[in-house]
């Protein structure tokens, strides 16, 4: 690559930016924290996982650069193919969660642009709810198999501007006091206002958090294509935790201004993002018009991402998959390029996940936090893959090269790789049990049957292929 085409540092800090931050995390840890004790929360988490965690990953893209930066990839290289296959198969089945919310979330933005208010969706039935999210999945399940995919050509601008969006209601909001005057919540400055207590829910609600941060791995490939990684690659992550830090903050502030702290409401989780919209266009006088855009875009951003999550992981784990822990009938392509059985797997394990959450008692809001909770303790998953493949890379000392080194000492990148897998598996079993006895027994059983089914593939697939179990 010519020194001219080279990613500089703040290129990448704003390309992982993008990924990796959104909007709704803010909204997730000001209900989940009690509003602007969050800050604190945020930080800590910043500082003791979330970067360590991003230098990781540019070890391990730049060690194994030819390998296109994927986490199984990583794990072949350093452990086997036998565990590189469980890394590849968590990385796609705790997706399954994932999509399954993807409709939900895609109705209630379009309920809000329509409607213009939380009722609508507050007072449904959640299993008409749910019947309705599962006849949106397969039309998009239909989509993915005829190798149509027009949302991913879109998913990019989306994606920007919910961005976009994000950091415009800062910005105006940081301004507001001087144009809505008392309409503006009064902010206690004192210590208690922001520091959280370190009690039995700060911990289990710690896999809420962890969900928000994680994701850096996407783009260990770009690593080798910076401009001097081994000093550019630890200034982007650093300008990019200051800058998810700065917008958690802030943000978590701009909400402090317009809602009471010791008066959340109670579906902040699932609407907060769109109370707070319609707020900042009654400060601006300028009705629902901030609210009905950030919910049209998140209903194309929420459809875009279905689609894309329905047929990229599934292409990672088939594309390159061994036929001895893989069945060769889930290779099978339709005419479109297709892998038409994987879909169908896809289809049967999500449909399943759609209905269930709607036969649990409680509302369409309870039903929301409880599938928010679920997958931050599911998708949290792959990255412990990630952590091990770290560990092993600092296990095989000097035997793969990387132009960029998060630490060059072996017992520290072994400390960190342990704290953060540990951290991550800690944060994940924590919020297994947050919630009533129903919600515990799905978040519990969820991640453990979807990663057991992973191991019924190899058993097919050594059974096709004549062996012995």
């Amino acid at each position: 690559m010519k020194e001219s085409k080279k990613i500089l540092w703040y290129n990448l800090a704003f390309m992982a930016f993008a990924s990796v931050w959104s909007f709704g995390n803010v909204v997730n840890g000001f209900s989940e924290y009690n509003g602007l004790k969050a800050i604190v929360s945020w930080i800590l988490m910043f500082a003791l996982y979330f970067v360590p965690y991003a230098l990781m990953v540019g070890e391990m893209g730049s060690a194994f650069k030819n390998l296109g930066g994927g986490v199984s990839s990583w794990i072949h290289e350093t452990i086997g193919p036998r565990i590189a296959y469980y890394a590849g198969w968590t990385y796609w089945v705790v997706h399954m969660p994932y999509i399954s919310q993807k409709p939900q979330s895609a109705l209630i933005a379009l309920s809000w642009a329509i409607t213009g208010s939380a009722t609508y969706v507050n007072d449904m039935n959640p299993l008409l709810l749910q019947i309705g999210c599962l006849l949106v999945f397969l039309i998009f399940v239909l989509i993915s198999t005829r190798g149509i995919n027009p949302l991913k050509n879109i998913a990019t601008i989306a994606g920007s501007s919910m961005f976009v969006m994000s950091l415009l209601f800062i910005v105006l909001m940081m301004a507001a006091p001087a144009i809505a005057g008392d309409q503006i919540h009064s902010i206690d400055w004192s210590l208690d206002t922001f520091m959280p207590s370190f009690d039995g829910k700060f911990l289990t609600s710690l896999s809420i958090l962890v969900f928000a941060v994680g994701g850096c791995e996407r783009i260990s490939p770009y690593v080798n294509k910076m401009k001097d990684p081994s000093k550019g690659f630890p200034k982007g992550m650093i300008f990019l935790a200051i800058m998810v830090a700065i917008t958690a903050i802030l943000g978590t502030i701009a909400l402090g201004m317009m809602f009471d702290p010791n008066n959340i409401p109670e579906d902040l989780m699932m609407n907060g993002a769109y109370y707070a919209f319609q707020r900042l266009g009654e400060y601006y006088h300028v009705g629902n018009l901030f609210m009905i855009i950030y919910a049209l875009c998140n209903v194309v951003g929420q459809l875009s991402v279905l689609i894309v999550s329905i047929d990229a992981p599934l292409r990672m784990l088939l594309d390159s998959a061994d036929t001895n822990y893989i069945p060769k009938n889930m290779l099978k392509l339709n005419d479109k390029g297709v892998y038409i059985n994987g879909i169908k797997l896809v289809t049967v394990i999500v449909a399943i996940l759609i209905i269930v959450p709607g036969l649990l008692p409680g509302d369409v809001n309870a039903m929301f936090k409880s599938l928010i909770q679920l997958n931050s303790v599911t998708m949290p998953l792959r990255y412990l893959w990630v952590f091990v493949a770290y560990i092993a890379l600092k296990r095989a000392g000097n035997k793969y090269k990387a132009d960029y080194q998060f630490t060059k000492s072996k017992v520290l990148g072994l400390i960190a790789g342990i704290w953060c897998f540990a951290f991550t598996a800690f944060a994940c079993l924590g919020g297994m049990f947050k919630g009533d006895l129903q919600h515990i027994a799905l978040n519990v059983l969820t991640p453990f049957v979807l990663l057991g089914l992973g191991l019924i593939l190899p058993a097919i697939a050594r059974r096709q292929n004549g062996k012995k179990a």
